[in-house]
């Protein structure tokens, strides 16, 4: 934890986003909300943050006494975290898509956008990580910030997939993985240097 909070925050924020990767989403929010009128693409991307906000914020909130419900220690939490996060940076980086194109079904704003799509096991581990690292203040404020930019982002879907292109948003995917990887290394060193 750094001594200024802010400094916290920003790293905090930068991490989850990376996760998240809203960005790298794109073509599926294109492919899932291309026929929709605007109210009602207006309407499923509300109910994809309100979702993905609301597992965040439980985990942060709860994350805690859930480890110690089931004995597990946060250093290895991060080491599982960080070991899961890079087989998910692998499987972008050597399989190209990560997702199946979702159904056109009336619940698709929730499952596979909001979970396991935008907030996935990769956001969780960070969030728990981060409220171990952080505080529950930081943590609560990363999840808002990113979670309002995701919004952001899901508003802009045709502009950005139309000013990006297909090859634009595979390549930002190939290179969110490699944060996500180095993310995740960087987990698994943290877990090793704290083990008891």
């Amino acid at each position: 934890m750094s001594p200024d909070p802010v400094v916290d925050l920003v790293r905090a924020t930068v991490a989850l986003f990376i996760i998240v990767d809203p960005i790298g989403l794109v073509p599926i929010f294109s492919n899932v909300t291309s026929s929709m009128p605007p109210p009602d693409r207006t309407k499923m991307y509300r109910v994809v943050i309100y979702t993905g906000a609301s597992l965040l914020t439980i985990f942060a909130l709860v994350g805690q006494e859930l480890l110690a419900l089931f004995g597990i220690s946060l250093p290895s939490f991060e080491m599982a975290g960080g070991l899961l996060l890079l087989l998910l940076a692998l499987d972008i980086l050597f399989r190209g898509e990560r997702f199946a194109k979702p159904g056109s079904h009336e619940d698709s704003g929730i499952v596979p956008i909001a979970f396991p799509l935008l907030v996935g096991p990769g956001a969780i581990t960070t969030t728990m990580i981060a409220l171990g690292a952080y505080g529950i203040l930081v943590t609560l404020g990363s999840v808002l910030i990113v979670m309002l930019l995701s919004w952001i982002v899901m508003k802009q879907t045709p502009r950005i997939h139309s000013l990006l292109g297909k090859t634009g948003s595979s390549v930002i995917a190939q290179v969110m993985a490699v944060f996500i990887a180095a993310i995740a290394i960087q987990f698994i060193i943290t877990g090793i240097r704290t083990y008891p």
